[in-house]
């Protein structure tokens, strides 16, 4: 007897969607399904709607061409001897996943920004926040203060920017009023204001970048260690104390003017997400990359309170687990909890928890090309859709237009080693299908995003399938536009 095909259909609980016209707007329809390949005969469908709240059932997922859902995802499970194949490199590989798990802490706990809104402050926070005030009203008198850009006292931003101090000293006034001070007076000493209109030469635009934003409106920093394998980026940056004192100088100069783009109002995004790459990291046996890191390290803490949201470690080689180890016990819970760390095989995964795939840059398993580079069919706000492909299983995307236009996507998966191929569906009855991209196997050393675009003259759908017969899931991420003819 012939295996039953289950389909699951996603639609938007709120706003049952009506049966598309088909004429309108060049528009897409998506019908997320997951459907499990009979062993023989042609099985009979059964079709569920599934909400967030809810199951209902309906016998179509229609849409209105005005509405942008989810493209239909439908995965196919095989068994075959492929699949015997599969298994037998399945427990070896699960098992060196787990090896990675135990010698990679993950995330050291649970942490939840607190709320730069005013109104959320606890009775004795606001307590606190008052007796800081006049504290700092008392400390500085009539001198003009101002730091990150906020006159502190006379705008109403100086409640966010005061909190930080609280927050980093538990807020306990009098020993925050003296890290505020210590701060004012590195900053007067280090003419920090004069800094951040300095016009600086550097070679670090590599290193340490800001890319995008997270899941919650964080702008995003990425450092990227490796680039200090170039020797010669090396010597120029630390090889002698003018040196290590002026890539000092830039990374504050960088910092400082991203704090300055930041939003310090109640309610505002007053964080940044931080990215670290330790993808060939020269490692600790850099004893002049350790010294800057080691001082830089103590200048933040010191003069830069509260302004991590996370700091997520990608690509984390064994021996910083070493450092880790060193340092962990004089860390504090609440910045351990801030802390989440990803090995080589997981890195992609982790960042796409906090941050879009169409926000990640291509380096790292997203879609976002370096600002530098020219991309004329997406930008960051052309969101991306993920879909896992289970082991020994097929994803079809499969996109329905309305109208003639031209369909651009963008599609990629993390490490390949899949087939793909693309294709156009007509509507009309006996038409033939269309191939636009004939089954091709994606190894990991081959592009990693393909864009490619069809003409539509007539109504149909355009079908992307990834097939994986690899024993691992694998991470499928995609976009498209439609363009009118």
């Amino acid at each position: 007897m012939a295996e039953e095909t289950k389909t699951t259909t996603l639609v938007t609980p709120e706003n049952p969607p009506p049966s598309p016209p088909l004429e309108s707007n060049p528009t897409q329809e998506v019908l997320p399904t997951e459907t499990k390949t009979p062993a023989t005969d042609p099985p009979e469908e059964e079709t569920v709607a599934v909400a967030p709240v809810e199951v209902t059932t309906a016998a179509t997922a229609e849409v209105t061409p005005e509405e942008h859902q989810p493209p239909t995802v439908t995965e196919t499970e095989t068994a075959s001897t492929e699949k015997k194949v599969a298994g037998e490199s399945e427990t070896s590989q699960k098992e060196e996943a787990a090896e990675e798990q135990k010698r990679i802490p993950q995330n050291l706990g649970s942490f939840k920004e607190e709320s730069s809104k005013l109104s959320d402050l606890s009775n004795s926070e606001k307590k606190s926040l008052d007796e800081f005030k006049n504290l700092v009203k008392d400390a500085f008198g009539s001198e003009q203060v101002t730091i990150w850009g906020v006159p502190l006292l006379e705008d109403d931003k100086t409640d966010v920017v005061l909190l930080k101090f609280l927050r980093a000293r538990d807020f306990k006034v009098k020993d925050s009023l003296t890290m505020l001070k210590n701060t004012i007076k590195w900053r007067n000493e280090f003419k920090i204001d004069e800094l951040v209109d300095e016009e600086l030469v550097d070679d670090l635009d590599k290193v340490v970048f800001m890319h995008g934003h997270d899941r919650e409106g964080h702008p995003v920093c990425y450092n990227v260690y490796g680039e200090f394998q170039n020797k010669e980026l090396y010597n120029k940056t630390f090889s002698d104390e003018e040196k290590r004192k002026h890539f000092l100088r830039t990374r504050i100069q960088f910092l400082e003017r991203s704090i300055r783009k930041l939003d310090f109002s109640s309610g505002g995004v007053s964080t940044i997400f931080q990215v670290n790459d330790m993808k060939n990291s020269p490692g600790l046996g850099k004893k002049e990359l350790r010294s800057a890191t080691k001082q830089a390290v103590e200048l933040l803490q010191d003069n830069y309170p509260e302004f991590v949201f996370k700091q997520a470690f990608i690509n984390v080689p064994w021996w910083y687990l070493v450092f880790y180890t060193v340092i962990g016990p004089f860390m504090t819970p609440r910045s351990k909890s801030k802390l989440v760390f990803a090995g080589p095989s997981r890195s992609a995964e982790t960042l796409f928890n906090y941050i879009s795939p169409e926000q990640v840059p291509v380096q790292y398993g997203g879609l976002s090309v370096d600002p530098c580079d020219c991309n004329p069919d997406f930008s960051l706000d052309d969101e991306a859709s993920e879909v896992t492909v289970k082991p020994g299983t097929k994803q079809t995307v499969e996109i329905i237009i309305y109208e003639k236009c031209e369909i651009v996507w963008e599609i990629r998966v993390i490490g390949w080693e899949v087939s793909y191929k693309a294709e156009f569906a007509p509507e009309e009855k006996d038409a033939y299908t269309v191939v636009i991209q004939k089954p091709r196997k994606m190894k990991p050393s081959d592009e990693p995003v393909l864009t490619q675009s069809f003409k539509v003259n007539e109504l149909g759908k355009v079908l992307l399938t990834v097939d994986n017969p690899t024993s691992k899931k694998k991470k499928l991420v995609y976009r498209f536009n439609v363009k009118p003819l």
